[in-house]
């Protein structure tokens, strides 16, 4: 039953945080994928470079909620299978060391940012990085994006306050590991 309580609450605090937050991130980039236009066809280029930390803030958080959403579900959890699991036992040893080394990486995220497992395009190897803010992690890193923790502590205090750690290991118990190897299939070709 606790189980079941935890993941009701995460994705009760989940819905506050797609209809606030990731929408303020979508109007915002509306609004400066706008300036931008209006200062390309004035010609600015300083307008148009002066935006650019608001197109990457707002530009960042919008993909990297959209690949967070769609990596959570209600009815996930668990372990992956086939070729991603495959793919995590080699490059990790195991998934509970996976796990581990992504939930470490994640919870010492420094301020608010990401965790990610992505696939480098070139080696075809999965990777644990980081960003910080809203960076995203394919442009930031080159890495496809696999799957993504919004360490920002909007993401989580309504549920678990200030302590990440306590998210970070619960938000597993709701990864929908076949959004993730949907990715990981699509990166991979």
């Amino acid at each position: 039953k606790q189980w079941y309580q935890r993941r009701v609450v995460i994705t009760a605090g989940m819905e506050i945080h797609h209809s606030k937050h990731h929408a303020t991130y979508v109007n915002n980039l509306n609004a400066t994928a706008e300036k931008v236009s209006a200062a390309v066809a004035e010609g600015n280029a300083g307008a148009v470079i002066g935006l650019h930390g608001a197109l990457k803030f707002n530009g960042g958080g919008h993909i990297n909620h959209s690949i967070f959403w769609n990596n959570l579900s209600p009815n996930g959890g668990g372990v992956p299978s086939g070729e991603l699991l495959s793919a995590i036992e080699a490059e990790f040893g195991s998934f509970d060391q996976f796990k581990a080394k992504m939930s470490a990486a994640t919870i010492a995220v420094q301020g608010s940012g990401w965790g990610w497992l992505g696939l480098n395009p070139d080696s075809k190897r999965l990777q644990i990085a980081t960003c910080a803010n809203q960076d995203p992690l394919q442009a930031t890193t080159g890495l496809a994006p696999l799957l993504g923790i919004d360490v920002w502590e909007h993401a989580y205090y309504l549920q678990y306050k200030n302590v990440r750690p306590e998210y970070v290991n619960s938000i597993w118990d709701i990864v929908n590991w076949e959004d993730v190897a949907a990715r990981f299939a699509a990166a991979s070709s």
